[in-house]
């Protein structure tokens, strides 16, 4: 006899429900939220078990490592798939939520990976860390805000002067308003100092980790974007794709499809919004802050140029995912360029394609790039006039055989499939 168990745990009781291959319920209880009462509960069908599934929750990767250490074949399924299969009840109660075992029968259900204990307490330092940024942000906002009435400017200051600052300025004020930011100032104080110390135990941690530490060589990736990243996925070998990642933290773009009607909207905004928050962020400085130009950030100026800079840093984002992922998986550096990923026996003069759009019309046409010599020599197909590639400086060839306008204008073909041909098997230098 085949039999399946769903589970609806709260702060005090779990809901226990247990049917059969035929959705028969044999058993409907509850609980105390323990793993001890729980496998108690269930001792008498501990043979006949085939899935027992848990709603992804915070006591979820305590309750499913623990029933799993004691026998039982535990997995923890996503609450927001669970929540649309059981909105079709008519009363939202714990006992028809762990009725959530018939989707464990006719196995329509989305598993959920569970985090080691390693990573849960990294993702308790993460978080730990962020809350205390944010509270010191709003301290430091509220104690602006309330100065701002009595017409004292505290101005641009750094963190490390900003309690002096404040108590400069509030010194020949009121008794009360001295008191009131004297006090304020005491928990910024508290609350800048243990954020200190949580910043360098993850400093200290990405430090000590290979991984991370190839990570932080992408320009614009630090060391809390790349521990983020890391402690998220946990195990980069669950994703069959490197491109699947982006979507997992919901940078890419949603589809609605219906008849006739097919579009694409926003970003789904799925998945850990901590994460994705940090990617953005690095995205953003590897197209704003950092100078040095790579494929990567030639690719979003290309599409910051048709689509919008916010558009862009998304993209970018999404694509700083896939490379991360990739880069964890084969154990390589980060390619500044994308002859960095050619071989050490390859010879001068292999070709490879470097796909970039070259026109206003979102068409995308392909810039076959031969490597040979001291740096890349760009042959496009692009129109010549107005048409030269524009972009960092490493990508224009030092020595190339130079041609007048006049010579490439006596090359090029009239237009149509002849141009397009000419194209194809003619090579042009540009610079």
């Amino acid at each position: 006899m085949e039999l399946y168990v769903g589970l609806d745990a709260s702060m005090d009781e779990t809901s226990i429900c247990v049917v059969d291959r035929d959705g028969k319920i044999i058993k409907e209880c509850k609980a105390t939220t323990d793993p001890t009462a729980i496998h108690s509960a269930l001792k008498a069908y501990t043979d006949h078990l085939q899935r027992v599934g848990l709603e992804a929750q915070a006591f979820s990767p305590w309750l499913s490592k623990e029933l799993s250490a004691m026998g039982l074949p535990v997995i923890v399924v996503e609450a927001v798939h669970m929540q649309k299969s059981l909105s079709a009840q008519r009363n939202k109660t714990d006992r028809n939520d762990a009725r959530g075992a018939h989707m464990m029968r006719v196995g329509w259900f989305r598993q959920v990976h569970v985090k080691d204990d390693d990573n849960q307490r990294l993702c308790v330092l993460l978080s730990g860390r962020q809350l205390l940024k944010r509270k010191l942000v709003d301290i430091e906002n509220e104690l602006r805000g309330s100065l701002k009435a009595f017409g004292i400017k505290i101005g641009a200051v750094g963190r490390n002067k900003f309690e002096a600052r404040a108590l400069e300025l509030v010194e020949a004020a009121e008794p009360l308003l001295r008191d009131v930011i004297s006090g304020m100032l005491a928990v910024r104080k508290a609350v800048w100092a243990e954020y200190k110390r949580l910043h360098n135990a993850l400093v200290r941690v990405v430090r000590q980790d290979a991984v991370c530490r190839r990570f932080t060589t992408i320009p614009g990736v630090g060391p809390v974007t790349a521990l983020a990243f890391k402690t998220t996925i946990d195990d980069p070998h669950r994703f069959t794709r490197s491109r699947t990642v982006g979507a997992h933290f919901g940078l890419a773009p949603e589809r609605f499809q219906s008849g006739t009607i097919d579009y694409d909207g926003r970003i789904t905004r799925c998945g850990d919004p901590e994460v994705r928050t940090n990617l953005y962020e690095a995205a953003s400085g590897l197209m704003v802050r950092c100078k040095k130009w790579s494929a990567l950030k030639a690719w979003g100026m290309s599409i910051a140029k048709r689509h919008g800079h916010k558009r862009a840093i998304v993209a970018v984002a999404r694509k700083l995912a896939i490379v991360m992922h990739r880069m964890w998986l084969d154990g390589t550096e980060f390619r500044w360029t994308n002859a960095d990923g050619l071989q050490a026996d390859d010879q001068p003069g292999s070709k490879w394609e470097h796909r970039i759009c070259r026109d206003q019309s979102h068409r995308r046409q392909f810039n076959r790039i031969r490597y040979g010599g001291k740096a890349p020599v760009v042959v496009s197909r692009a129109g010549v006039k107005g048409r030269y590639l524009a972009g960092p400086a490493y990508w224009k060839p030092r020595e190339c055989l130079a041609h007048s306008d006049s010579s490439l204008a006596s090359m090029e073909p009239a237009s149509g499939r002849a141009r397009r041909n000419a194209w194809t098997t003619t090579e042009r230098m540009m610079f």
